[in-house]
């Protein structure tokens, strides 16, 4: 069965207040709650943002090279993630339309193998 990535983008989210941001936590932990009652959530941070970056690396002359923090050019970063375990792209769609409407922001899908497909030739992870 494939897993689902629900990712938002932090530069996707305007300025909020502590208020409206607090209102929109208690808004998306209880569709998180439903996600994790149905037992689809896998794992889930939402506190991501340019500041949650460790670092960036690079292949320079086939061996790792690392920086500090995000490249500087980049304008997109990573804000929040949901990893599901769900049976189809319709269930994930509904998940992200969940909490897209809880969220009042965009959210992205990616569909990948789950575990099992690991090791298996053509196989992303391997």
């Amino acid at each position: 069965m494939p897993e689902y990535l629900i990712a938002f983008n932090d530069e996707w989210v305007p300025e909020h207040t502590e208020e409206q941001i607090g209102a929109k936590g208690v808004a998306s932990r209880a569709v998180l709650a439903e996600m994790r009652a149905e037992g689809v959530l896998i794992f889930t941070n939402g506190a991501l943002d340019r500041s949650t970056a460790l670092c960036s690396v690079a292949a320079v002359d086939g061996e790792p090279v690392f920086t500090d923090g995000p490249y500087v050019e980049s304008k997109e970063h990573l804000g929040g993630l949901c990893i599901v375990d769900v049976p189809d792209d319709e269930t994930a769609r509904y998940w992200a339309g969940r909490l897209t409407t809880a969220l009042d922001w965009p959210q992205e899908v990616h569909r990948f193998p789950g575990p099992g497909h690991v090791g298996r030739p053509g196989a992303a992870g391997r």
